[in-house]
């Protein structure tokens, strides 16, 4: 059976090009891929930047077909989370995946690597449930870092100027909308112990540090890929300092990849002990999804990978309204 891959050769081309499986090593497992997750942010900003080829994709799940020879907890035919690429098999090595759960859908479960992105923060602030959180930006990360906060017990209020995305988010259940940082509204000037900027633009990181309480945080977790304002970075600075806010990154690879508790044994081979990790996130996201706690109605749009240029060519248009893209692989 020959094997297909999603290719960005150069700037604006976009391929479905064939491709080899490589030998499988001893700690990996190999199958078809059911879906892959399309991260249009990240993928655009790929497409138009300076380094190609590129080999895109986010996450997929994918169906077992082999295992390597140490791997003995798997089974043949089981359903499997990764982080792969857009390609029509995935390989990986098996302590990089996850489980499905029993009934829930690939292209609902490939999501998991989305609410992984704001599930560092949410495992990392220092605001607590029943505290006050208003999420910048509504796209597909800030939609899912809502309703993970939201499920934690956080008084959730979403910023979103787009009319379509803010829609989205009210008719998901979170009625605390605006179309602008409410700096004005005394109900939340500061009172808000978070801003989380999925927005990754540089008004609503101000609005943020002038909006929170105290010694309350902004953490970016949107990437600022241009500038968008004229304005000065005093202006941020100034907020910062005068109201004692913590400003900070939201790198979503603050944990390690994998928990590892120390073993005099494994010395050396390194030890984090850290109670949470990226695949512990990525758990959790998957069993909230199994039991239907984050919704996603109407908002997924399933695509075929064979023209890849139609795809991409849709979102640089901003021709498709869903927030989730996901590709769902042919079995040939």
């Amino acid at each position: 059976m020959s094997e297909h891959e999603i290719i960005f050769p150069s700037k604006g081309n976009f391929i479905y090009a064939d491709c080899q499986k490589p030998p499988l090593g001893d700690g990996e497992v190999r199958g078809r891929t059911l879906t892959s997750l399309v991260s249009p942010g990240t993928e655009l900003a790929w497409a138009t930047g300076e380094d190609f080829p590129v080999h895109p994709g986010y996450a997929a799940v994918f169906e077992v077909e082999e295992c390597g020879k140490d791997v003995t907890d798997i089974e043949i035919g089981s359903r499997l989370f990764c982080m792969g690429p857009h390609r029509s098999f995935q390989q990986v090595d098996r302590r990089f995946t996850l489980p499905v759960p029993e009934g829930l859908a690939a292209e609902t479960a490939v999501i998991a690597r989305l609410i992984g992105v704001s599930m560092t923060t949410l495992m990392t602030t220092k605001a607590r449930p029943g505290d006050r959180v208003i999420i910048s930006g509504a796209g597909p990360v800030g939609y899912l870092a809502a309703h993970i906060f939201k499920l934690s017990g956080y008084e959730v209020s979403v910023v979103e100027p787009d009319a379509t995305r803010r829609g989205q988010i009210e008719a998901s259940g979170i009625s605390s909308t605006f179309a602008d940082m409410p700096t004005e509204d005394q109900d939340f000037l500061g009172k808000v112990a978070l801003v989380v900027d999925c927005s990754g633009h540089e008004k609503a990181v101000l609005s943020g540090c002038r909006i929170v309480c105290q010694h309350g945080e902004v953490v970016l977790i949107g990437v600022p890929w241009k500038r968008h304002t004229e304005l000065y970075a005093h202006d941020i600075l100034n907020a910062v300092f005068n109201n004692f806010v913590l400003l900070r990154s939201g790198w979503e690879w603050e944990y390690p990849l994998l928990a590892k508790g120390f073993k005099w044994a494994e010395l050396l081979e390194g030890y984090n002990n850290s109670p949470h990790s990226i695949f512990t996130g990525f758990a959790k996201a998957l069993k909230w999804l199994s039991e239907d706690r984050i919704p996603l109605r109407g908002l997924v749009r399933q695509l075929s990978p064979v023209d890849p240029a139609a795809v991409y060519g849709a979102l640089l248009e901003r021709r498709m309204t869903e927030p989730f893209l996901v590709f769902e692989w042919p079995n040939s």
